[in-house]
């Protein structure tokens, strides 16, 4: 468990659900945009929507929440919060179910990684250096 967040929600409740839509929060400074999403909540269809980010002990937090709004940093720039149809390692599998839920732990800082298993692959969501990492292991190239 997340010293900091908690057990966060059942992800076995996922099993079974289909994925029917991803919205991002990407950082952007001075007109550039990361290549890379701050955090992702992950739509389902069952209504439901898993937020997954890192916290600032490095964890990899996942909630039962809906997206934000923009948020304006200020002079540090802003996030901007938008429907992620493309772009990211989920983008194959919408429309598909949730096969499997896997988790990894560290002592000190509780969810370090997330795997969510689809009938076409596996996404892998970590915490990396403190920032949000989603990958596809395994995927060609």
């Amino acid at each position: 468990m997340c010293p900091a967040h908690g057990p966060g929600p059942d992800l076995a409740a996922l099993v079974g659900r289909r994925l029917t839509g991803v919205v991002a929060s990407w950082y952007s400074h001075e007109g550039e945009r990361a290549a890379e999403p701050v955090v992702v909540w992950l739509r389902d269809d069952h209504g439901g929507c898993t937020f997954v980010g890192t916290g600032s002990d490095w964890c990899l937090i996942v909630a039962d929440e809906q997206p934000h709004a923009d948020v304006d940093l200020g002079e540090w720039g802003r996030l901007d919060v938008r429907a992620a149809p493309h772009g990211t390692p989920f983008t194959p599998h919408l429309g598909r179910p949730v096969l499997a839920t896997r988790q990894e732990y560290a002592p000190d800082t509780g969810r370090t990684a997330l795997e969510l298993d689809f009938p076409g692959g596996t996404v892998r969501c970590e915490s990396w250096d403190g920032d949000l990492r989603l990958t596809a292991p395994g995927a060609p190239g």
